[in-house]
């Protein structure tokens, strides 16, 4: 019975490594557009997470600095595994990249002003925006169960102008969002009953 546990565990931590691997080596563009990747893994693929774990994940690694895809992959790697299950998930997520960052920053660098290159990287990008559309369009779904149509557009209308039109950070929308859902949707509170 111990060996199971202990090959259950190993092929935990194999799929923590590859499901990370993944998202991080096609991730084109960093950290945004390697979200709806690591969605897939943790979320579709795994299930590892609910829809709305990923969600609360998200919100809370984009108010703490650095790199979102490290900091979701060391989260979600020590929930599944502790310790061991962050290094591997985080190892997943780093290694890859900067591997490649080396190996293409060199090539791009040598090519950059072939057409071929230009138009590889330009062909990346409408994909890469369609991914967070995606992404962005299942968190409002998500959203409007919780706090209800009106009041999910009415935030999200107010967080686009205040990011957009008056360049606030967005980690300070996020923490100021995280506030106002503790102190008016909390599950004690009497105006959510």
């Amino acid at each position: 019975m111990k060996d199971n546990n202990r090959g259950n565990y190993m092929k935990l931590l194999i799929r923590i490594f590859l499901g990370f691997f993944r998202a991080s080596i096609f991730g084109y563009g960093g950290g945004p557009s390697s979200i709806p990747l690591v969605y897939n893994e943790v979320v579709d693929r795994y299930k590892w997470l609910s829809e709305e774990e990923f969600s609360d994940i998200l919100a809370l690694g984009n108010c703490l600095p650095g790199p979102i895809s490290t900091k979701m992959a060391g989260y979600i790697g020590y929930k599944l595994a502790g310790v061991v299950g962050m290094l591997i998930a985080v190892i997943a997520t780093v290694v890859p990249t900067v591997v490649l960052m080396i190996i293409f920053i060199g090539i791009i660098n040598t090519y950059k002003d072939y057409p071929l290159v230009r138009g590889m990287i330009q062909a990346v990008t409408p994909i890469v925006g369609v991914m967070l559309l995606s992404l962005a369009y299942s968190f409002f779904k998500n959203a409007r169960i919780g706090l209800g149509w009106r009041l999910t557009i009415g935030l999200s209308v107010v967080s686009f102008v205040v990011y957009e039109l008056l360049n606030i950070h967005p980690a300070l929308i996020i923490g100021v969002l995280l506030v106002y859902g503790f102190i008016f949707k909390l599950p004690f509170n009497k105006t959510n009953q």
